[in-house]
């Protein structure tokens, strides 16, 4: 892939070209200031000084012209609005359509104008990382803060972009006007809950929520997915997606991912119970439920390789190990033997597909709806989590057949194979593998040779033969300094090993996959303990244990839908971030077991706060990291998703494992001996989350 540079004179508008930002200009200053520093020529202060100079003097020429086209903009709206009284006067169909196209063009106009802010304010934060880099400083925090609080804020035109929703306020009102001509008149305004179904309306409303990092329900929910939202996509991309998209194969996919989580949850109720009906100790049910997450650590890796070549294929072959997996877990009961229900659970974790489920959103969705096609996964993954407690809580019947029992520990393995028979017979008969990039993008050599040879050719038309050696010097140093600087961090290509992918996790990558660990540490300590816990103070039963953890499972939603819809809206995503690792610091101190007297309002809240803060913060802390984290971990095996979900993973098995140590040491110890890890992670990450704040932008 083209470095920005090139990008960026490549797909500027021509007629706009000397408004855009002078982004090799200012790499060739910052290359001399690095210079001149290095010599002792030139101090740091003064640095700053001209190098904030200089992008006062850019941001300054790109919002003048901003506003200018607004204006224009704006002027246009107004005399097409007084066609529109006219034709409110005298009805002529005709001319309702043709004002309609008038309006609408004037909205790829401006579309256009965004488009244009954009290109400007990826080039405004590049040269600002670079310059960070370059002289391993917080300048971006310094100059972002001081200029973006400023009364006479520029910097909030290009990031914020006052002004354009009353042109798109008033675009809408005029083409619903326009929509509705034959009926009696009613505003938008009017009805709140009205949506104006209109092509250019829509890519305005994404291109400006691309801009502002605006957020709703459905992107925010979409974030914990960590399938990166790339650009508004052309009609071209829209058709090159469109061929790789099946939606029953996206289905079941979904599908796929639902039925994983509820296998994952559906033993929490009875898991100690399971053990203890085996000989082994209650708490051994953190060895039972964290089993299956040890064999995903495993089992990430090479399901993300694997669907570089294909999607069917591991997908059946998840379901075979899922089948077979729960086919072992109900049979230990009767054999009497731990270590069969242990090889069921590990096989049930060799099954684990999220990494293929993943990708297929990520390569093979199409641009316009792989929002809400994340956003499916995630609440798929939410609904499996409720589901698999409250299906348990429903399994409490005892009785045989021939010499099989059925009882509330075999019943959730019977259900579950039967399940992943029924998904591997839907898998066979309907999903449609997609074509590959290998495959899609294979040009034979000989004709990729002659297209090359070609496409130089008509270049020469065009350009100059010879560059003069002034150019030339100017071009290669330019060059040079580009492939120094963004050849690790701007390609898209995608890394090939883990010890690639390691070299680019900065500081801040860092930090955010540690606190996606403490989150998913705390959490599962809370779920996986939850039967032994409530059974040791309170003497819950397995249904009451089962309808307590599905009433936490069921608070995803609501609580993603009010962060994402209005308080991801009034705050910054590291301010959440912040409150939200302290929601949580104090949902972990409420836990602990001080008194004698350990009651069930104190345990339920805190639980609540535990988990509600804990799902409130793995949607900023995802959307944080696919900022922070290298273009070149967005897609391929190793990706972003991957680095996380191993993350999360080896959370869930540790976590697991210390819920077993934990009970060597008595019931009484219990809940305080799991509790202290989760507080000294989470500690820690807040500590961690204050030394990266400034680079959290």
């Amino acid at each position: 892939m083209v470095n920005f540079g090139k990008k960026l004179m490549a797909d500027q508008i021509q007629e706009w070209k000397r408004y855009y930002i002078n982004y090799k200009l200012m790499k060739k200053r910052l290359k001399q200031f690095v210079q001149q520093t290095q010599a002792g020529r030139e101090d740091r202060r003064q640095v700053i000084k001209e190098f904030s100079k200089m992008l006062d003097d850019q941001i300054e020429k790109i919002v003048l012209f901003v506003l200018e086209q607004q204006g224009l903009l704006a002027s246009r709206i107004q005399e097409l609005g007084e066609q529109h009284k006219v034709l409110l006067e005298k009805p002529d169909i005709s001319q309702i359509f043709e004002l309609q196209e008038a309006y609408r063009t004037t909205g790829y106009d401006l579309l256009k104008l965004l488009r244009f802010v954009d290109m400007n304010a990826t080039g405004l934060r590049k040269i600002l990382k670079k310059f960070d880099k370059r002289f391993h400083s917080r300048f971006t925090d310094y100059y972002v803060s001081s200029r973006a609080s400023h009364p006479y804020s520029q910097l909030q035109q290009v990031f914020k972009h006052v002004g354009i929703g009353a042109v798109v306020g008033a675009l809408s009102r005029h083409l619903a006007d326009l929509q509705d001509h034959q009926g009696s008149y009613s505003s938008i305004y009017d009805q709140p809950s009205r949506v104006l179904k209109d092509p250019v309306i829509d890519q305005i409303n994404a291109s400006v929520d691309k801009l502002t990092h605006s957020t709703n329900f459905l992107q925010f929910l979409g974030q914990h997915a960590l399938i990166l939202q790339e650009d508004i996509p052309t009609t071209a991309e829209d058709h090159a997606d469109d061929h790789k998209y099946h939606f029953i194969s996206l289905i079941l996919n979904l599908t796929n991912t639902f039925l994983y989580m509820v296998n994952t949850y559906i033993i929490v109720p009875t898991a100690d119970d399971y053990a203890l009906s085996l000989g082994a100790a209650a708490t051994v049910c953190g060895v039972i439920i964290g089993s299956m997450a040890v064999a995903q650590v495993f089992s990430s890796v090479y399901f993300s390789a694997w669907s570089n070549k294909s999607y069917f294929r591991p997908l059946v072959f998840s379901s075979i190990m899922l089948f077979l997996g729960n086919i072992l877990y109900a049979l230990a009961y009767d054999f009497k033997s731990i270590v069969i229900l242990l090889i069921g659970r590990l096989l049930c974790g060799l099954g684990s597909a999220r990494a293929v489920n993943r990708r297929y959103i990520s390569d093979c969705v199409p641009l316009k709806i792989r929002m809400q096609a994340s956003a499916g996964f995630v609440s798929a993954s939410a609904l499996g989590m409720a589901c698999g407690p409250a299906l348990a809580g429903l399994l409490q019947t005892n009785f045989k057949i021939y010499t099989l029992t059925f009882n509330q520990n075999t019943l959730p393995g019977w259900l579950m194979a039967l399940a992943w028979l029924i998904y591997l017979l839907f898998l066979w008969i309907s999903f449609r593998e997609p074509v590959h990039e290998a495959e899609e993008n294979h040009i034979p050599a000989s004709a990729h040779a002659e297209h090359v040879e070609t496409e130089n050719l008509e270049d020469g038309l065009v350009q100059p033969l010879l560059l003069s050696s002034k150019d030339k010097l100017d071009e290669d140093e330019d060059q040079d300094f580009e492939d120094s600087e963004e050849s690790s961090e701007d390609s898209h290509k995608p890394v090939t090993s883990i010890a690639s992918a390691y070299r680019l996790l900065t500081p801040s990558v860092k930090v955010q996959l540690l606190i996606y660990f403490m989150l998913k540490y705390a959490m599962e300590i809370l779920l996986s303990e939850s039967s032994v816990i409530t059974a040791i103070y309170f003497s819950w039963s397995t249904s009451k244990v089962a309808i307590f953890l599905a009433v936490l499972g069921l608070t995803v939603l609501p609580v993603n839908a009010v962060v994402g819809s209005y308080i991801s809206n009034m705050f910054e995503d590291r301010q959440i971030l912040l409150a939200s690792e302290l929601m949580v610091l104090v949902g972990i101190m409420l836990s602990f077991h001080f008194t004698n007297l350990y009651s069930v309002p104190q345990y339920v809240s805190s639980a609540l706060i535990v988990f509600v803060s804990a799902e409130v913060l793995e949607g900023v802390n995802l959307s944080l990291l696919s900022r922070v984290m290298s273009s070149r971990l967005a897609r391929g095996t190793y990706n972003g998703g991957l680095l996380s979900t191993e993350a999360g993973t080896l959370a869930r098995v540790f976590a697991d494992g210390t819920i077993t140590i934990a009970g060597y040491l008595g019931d009484d110890q219990l809940l305080n001996a799991t509790l202290f890890p989760s507080l000294l992670i989470c500690l820690a990450s807040i500590v961690a989350t204050f030394l990266t704040y400034s680079t959290l932008y």
